[in-house]
């Protein structure tokens, strides 16, 4: 079954995701900014938000970052229809502390809510504040727990449970199950236990941006995998560079490189205090003289006209994916840009 084809943002949670001297992109991290950044893609007919978490800013932690879960209810107020999905890293939180403040954020947002699951890779995050980082597995295995103990408190059961991490005894959220079920379970990252995991609790896969027969590969193994909530369904990272031909697009993808060069002495810093595991920095790595943006960025190949743009766009559909989180910069002119140019021609 082909899914409908949805589009998101990445939320501006610590400004640029590209280059931090462009002088056309504000390094604005603001909820001001958030807010009419939200309130524009719901009107240009966006279908969803993706608020990543970060304490500090990871890149710089004299810069500003904001808070992704006090956002998302703030958003949950101030929206209608557009889905507010809020990134969580499980160390960071106790999963009955964190399924209540969801079951409040979709009982605002009345069935609009998501939770977004990742392995934290920063670990400078969890080490500065006393926070234990265990190695990238381990992490997998305490988020496995944590998140079937949110799956259930989610949904309003009465839970006791007592495993490796947590133990938890007679206990039952409420309000719960107003709108649907529960929130919809995101899960990002792509190793084997990231695989495995989504396969065993996610509705939605998360894949960082990569070329087309990349993410089929991807998509083929993960589909192969019984699924607690089949069907799973997937998302695809991408950046986004769309102008009226190929070459203008080009032009606009090599001027944002040149800019990128200058952040190095950042990407150093923030490399240096990033696990050594994680799959989306080795192959970001490898990438990064070549693509822009996070996650993958550019590598996913939306980089062209409006044509190729949707052509490359209704290509990842037919493998698979169904929401698209996109980057842009500077974000608010190239995000309308996109409504005006390239929704008509996918949709």
């Amino acid at each position: 079954m082909t899914h409908p084809l949805r589009f998101g943002i990445w939320a501006a949670v610590h400004g640029s995701r590209a280059a931090h001297h462009d002088p056309d992109e504000p390094d604005d991290a603001s909820w001001d900014r958030n807010r009419a950044l939200v309130l524009e893609a719901e009107a240009l007919g966006f279908d969803a938000v993706l608020v990543a978490q970060h304490t500090a800013n990871p890149y710089d932690d004299e810069r500003d970052q904001l808070e992704a879960w006090t956002a998302c209810a703030a958003l949950a107020a101030l929206t209608r229809r557009i889905e507010i999905i809020a990134a969580i890293k499980p160390g960071l939180y106790h999963p009955v502390v964190l399924a209540k403040m969801a079951l409040q954020i979709e009982h605002i947002a009345r069935g609009r809510f998501a939770l977004n699951l990742v392995n934290a890779w920063n670990r400078a995050e969890f080490e500065r504040a006393g926070l234990p980082f265990p190695a990238h597995d381990d992490r997998y295995a305490y988020g496995a727990e944590w998140i079937g103990l949110v799956d259930r408190l989610m949904r309003g059961e009465r839970v006791t449970q007592t495993g490796p991490h947590f133990q938890v005894t007679d206990y039952q959220l409420r309000p719960a199950g107003s709108f649907r079920p529960r929130p919809t379970i995101y899960l990002g990252g792509e190793s084997e236990p990231a695989r495995a995991l989504a396969a065993e609790q996610a509705d939605v896969w998360f894949i960082n941006g990569q070329p087309l027969d990349d993410v089929a590969a991807l998509i083929a193994d993960v589909a192969g995998r019984p699924a607690a909530n089949a069907p799973l369904r997937y998302g695809l990272s991408a950046f986004v560079i769309a102008r009226e031909t190929d070459a203008a697009a080009k032009d606009e993808h090599a001027r944002l490189l040149a800019l990128a060069d200058r952040d190095a002495g950042l990407r150093a810093d923030t490399r240096a205090r990033t696990d050594a595991a994680s799959v989306m920095f080795a192959k970001t790595d490898a990438a990064a003289s070549r693509h822009v943006g996070t996650n993958g960025g550019t590598a996913a190949g939306l980089v062209g006209s409006y044509d190729t743009v949707a052509a490359r766009i209704r290509a990842f559909h037919a493998a698979g994916i169904e929401l698209f989180m996109l980057q842009f910069q500077p974000f608010e002119a190239e995000m309308r840009r996109f409504a005006e140019q390239v929704l008509p021609r996918v949709r």
